[in-house]
């Protein structure tokens, strides 16, 4: 994993790290920080994790020389705004990629916080919520971060990449990681507790895929396709559709241009 720091902004902001060779999962771990009383902000990262997971509870491959860190904050605003949480990660992760590959015109943003690579996941964010005095203690949020540096997983729904397929060096956990920490305090800066969000949203556009192309958000119930029109000022995917506009704030998005434009994998005879 390379050595593991935080950048000097990151350390200048008072951010603190605490790094394991093996854990559970870094968001766990973060969460029963927050239960012994840490208000953060803590970075937990793990060279590997036996029980690391992405949305909705689903498995997440927890490959050794990949990046796996998890965020602890408070105080950031109101918890009704916590999933904005989920932009500022997106956002302050290519950031960071950008920063280290000079890819720019490579890497995008899926709606609301996957950074992919040539169309393909690179990297994820699971928000998780944590309160625990109860109902009127504060409210914090762990910020948990996923980055493919040496190997993707194979049993993601969608096809993964990693940033070995970008060569040079300077791209494992541990550089990815120095340039995440210092850009997550300057994105939560940008945001500034939800009043900067405005900000925020044009900069996530800027590098949003499929923006202006066929999109279908894949609900439990529907699918709702049409046209990636933009994201509201909630952070709701905007879809005209054509029986109108659809705000869809939670489900499985689908592009299907990048999906025409992947290459067919190639057979082994």
């Amino acid at each position: 994993m390379g050595q593991v720091k935080l950048g000097e902004r990151a350390r200048s902001h008072g951010v603190r790290l605490e790094i394991y060779d093996e854990i559970d999962s870094t968001n766990d771990e973060a969460k029963r920080r927050a239960e012994a009383g840490d208000m953060g902000p803590l970075w937990v990262v793990a060279a590997r994790q036996t029980k690391g997971r992405g949305r909705l509870g689903r498995s997440w491959s927890s490959l050794e020389g990949n990046l796996h860190a998890s965020l602890l904050i408070f105080d950031f605003g109101p918890a009704a705004l916590a999933p904005q949480l989920g932009f500022v990660a997106g956002l302050a992760t290519i950031g960071a990629l950008i920063e280290a590959t000079g890819a720019s015109e490579r890497l995008a943003l899926k709606w609301p916080n996957d950074v992919l690579l040539d169309g393909e996941k690179l990297a994820g964010v699971l928000l998780e919520g944590t309160q625990p005095g109860g109902p009127g203690a504060p409210f914090g949020c762990v910020i948990g971060i996923g980055v493919n540096c040496v190997a993707a997983p194979g049993d993601l729904a969608a096809p993964a990449s990693d940033l070995s397929r970008l060569g040079g060096s300077g791209l494992d956990a541990g550089a990815i990681f120095a340039l995440l920490s210092d850009k997550m305090v300057e994105t939560l800066a940008l945001w500034a507790g939800g009043s900067g969000f405005a900000a925020l949203r044009a900069r996530w556009l800027s590098h949003a895929a499929g923006l202006g192309g066929a999109i279908e958000a894949r609900l439990a119930r529907e699918t709702v396709s049409g046209i990636f029109e933009t994201i509201d000022g909630d952070g709701r995917l905007i879809i005209s559709t054509r029986s109108g506009r659809r705000a869809i704030e939670a489900g499985d998005i689908f592009l299907p241009a990048l999906a025409a434009a992947r290459p067919e994998p190639e057979r082994r005879q």
